[in-house]
């Protein structure tokens, strides 16, 4: 009876991993065409009104000794694309704009989607600083079921990006990217996860 409930409940998560899946890979490819679209014709007045910056990354995968503390999931690279909105808003020294993304791991370990708002300083010389804060949605696992994956506690999660980086022309950019995820402790189990790296930027 026991390995049966068991059995059923172990399907039960794949389901819900699989639709959770879908569901980060649609938004992923979204992102994408977005900015392909955009990337492609950007003499198009509409698209330029709305999108302000795409960045493309390549991040460490569940990277150790930061914010969640230690590494689980495989060592890997994860492929990160973001897109900037317009219009922006001012705050303090700086602004604030409404962010899309998506980081997909390339090993089929856990990626997500996120959405929320960024809040960037312009520095001179061309550097620029930038924190955040919004959700994410991951095809992870909520659960302690496999020794090699991070238990995230709940599909929706909290996404904090910080990034610092160097504008060398009026539209081009290269900086070092970092993201954290996780339920706040709101949620029985909650490992939190990760990603450091760089990433590649162009403002339309």
């Amino acid at each position: 009876m026991r390995s049966a409930l068991s059995k059923a409940t172990s399907k039960a998560n794949s389901k819900a991993n699989s639709k959770a899946g879908r569901g980060v890979a649609i938004a992923a490819t979204t992102v994408v065409v977005t900015s392909v679209a955009v990337g492609g014709f950007p003499q198009t007045g509409y698209a330029q009104s709305l999108i302000d910056e795409v960045k493309l990354g390549i991040l460490y995968h569940d990277a150790p000794n930061l914010w969640s503390g230690f590494r689980l999931e495989r060592e890997a690279a994860d492929i990160n694309l973001e897109v900037l909105f317009r219009p922006s808003f001012p705050l303090l020294i700086g602004s604030i704009r409404p962010v899309i993304g998506g980081s997909v791991s390339t090993l089929g370990d856990t990626s997500h989607a996120y959405a929320g708002l960024r809040w960037q300083v312009e520095m001179p010389l061309g550097l620029f600083f930038g924190l955040g804060l919004g959700a994410a949605v991951h095809d992870g696992y909520t659960l302690p079921d496999k020794v090699d994956r991070k238990a995230l506690g709940s599909r929706a999660l909290f996404h904090i990006p910080a990034e610092i980086g160097w504008r060398f022309d009026g539209r081009n950019s290269i900086s070092v990217y970092f993201e954290h995820t996780s339920n706040a402790s709101l949620a029985r189990h909650n490992e939190g996860m990760d990603r450091i790296g760089l990433r590649y930027g162009y403002r339309f």
